[in-house]
């Protein structure tokens, strides 16, 4: 009798495991579990046991309905892999968990709950996938701090090559939606991101994406609302085209922050593109962000960039956030064309260019920039201070602008 129960009772298991993972040749099928006696479950084993066994010329299928994933997911040698995701994907609420574990990433003491690597990857959506991070307690918790130690990236690419990544929604994320670290050749299109807090405590440090040590990346079909920086080039980043993106909300077109690395260590970023970029609602539009640290930025374009009540359309800074040493900035910025922008400032300042004194910008270009104030009545005024060869730049200057003028503004200036 107690074999026969025994039985019963390891046919019952298999077949839950069964239900969960199946493995066809190089195919793995994860089906999410259901709550047993009220407690979620945490499908977070079977996903990356799946991984485990199809993750090299392989297919994982995440299927239709709710995953509960309540660990970190660290796959960083993934080669030759499909990956279907058709359900949705809620981390779970532990909040002392992730500040536990969540996994270091380098970039300034950040860290993630999902860090994916290796090379030829792809991770499709088909629209159907969705990312849940419940962020609206990570809000609260965070109480409008910056940069809590801890706080989860919702996904990393790491030491990736050669990744496609298409067809999925973000909702309420815990940290940034995004980051492309030490990776090459990354296409990312049509996806959806929308974190907004409902409390009195503003989201913070949700940003849409933000690259670093990173080159040829592609970025194309994105609507994003965030509550900070939109799509973000970070240092030593090379070839970052984005087309077709539209940023409500948010810092909308960035390069930066570059220039506060340990050491001193030089931030690299050129030959970058945005193009077709609607900003909506946003602090700033397409701008630079440096601090007074070393470096360069070089060959950067912003084309066809549309600014719906925007509070300071165009800005670049030698000393974000710390107005210090703004003009002993050994980080130049070079050839930067604005090309094609127009819409609406909040107030009167369409533009405030702030250059170092000891490394001046040069190369900078205005073509058919035609930005207005909101109130249909003011003069848009242009700002400038240390830029070589602004009188063939195309920017119209109307005055100068203070080593400390913020980026952004709360009224007429």
């Amino acid at each position: 009798m107690k074999s026969a129960f025994l039985l019963q009772a390891l046919l019952a298991l298999a077949g839950g495991a069964s239900a969960a993972l199946n493995v066809t040749g190089s195919t793995c099928t994860v089906t999410p579990l259901e709550s047993t006696n009220g407690q979620e479950p945490d499908d977070t084993p079977q996903i990356l046991d799946a991984f485990k066994q199809c993750g090299t010329n392989g297919k994982v299928i995440l299927s239709e309905g709710l995953f509960h994933i309540g660990k970190i997911m660290d796959l960083q040698n993934l080669q030759n892999v499909d990956v279907e995701i058709h359900g949705t994907l809620r981390w779970s609420s532990d909040i002392q968990y992730w500040l536990r574990n969540s996994i270091g990433v380098e970039y300034a003491q950040r860290s993630t709950a999902w860090r994916i690597g290796g090379q030829d990857i792809s991770i499709r959506g088909f629209g159907k996938a969705l990312f849940d991070g419940q962020g609206q307690l990570w809000y609260d918790e965070n109480r409008g701090g910056s940069n809590q130690a801890g706080r989860p990236i919702s996904l990393t690419l790491w030491h990736a090559k050669n990744v496609f990544i298409d067809g999925i929604t973000w909702r309420q994320s815990q940290f940034w939606h995004t980051f492309v670290a030490y990776s090459e050749n990354v296409t990312m299109t049509n996806l959806d991101m929308n974190s907004t807090s409902n409390s009195q405590w503003s989201t913070v440090n949700t940003d849409g994406t933000d690259t670093w040590n990173s080159k040829d990346v592609f970025i194309k079909n994105w609507t994003v609302t965030c509550g900070d920086d939109c799509i973000a080039v970070k240092g030593n980043s090379t070839n970052i085209q984005v087309q077709n993106v539209h940023c409500y909300e948010s810092g909308c077109a960035v390069i930066g922050s570059l220039g506060n690395n340990p050491n001193n260590a030089p931030d690299y970023v050129q030959d970058v593109t945005f193009d077709n970029i609607t900003c909506t609602h946003s602090s700033n539009a397409a701008w630079i962000k440096t601090y007074s640290g070393s470096g360069r930025v070089r060959n950067v374009t912003f084309s066809n960039i549309r600014a719906e009540d925007v509070n300071q359309p165009i800005y670049v800074t030698s000393c974000i956030y710390t107005a210090r040493a703004c003009d002993q900035s050994r980080l130049p910025i070079q050839d930067v064309r604005w090309t094609n922008v127009s819409g609406t400032s909040r107030y009167n300042v369409a533009a405030a260019i702030h250059c170092s004194a000891s490394s001046p910008c040069s190369g900078f270009e205005f073509d058919n920039v035609h930005i207005e104030p909101l109130d249909g009545r003011s003069e848009p005024k242009y700002l400038c201070s240390n830029i070589d060869g602004q009188a063939e730049s195309g920017i119209p200057c109307t005055g100068t602008c203070p080593a400390d003028w913020p980026q952004q503004l709360t009224g007429n200036r």
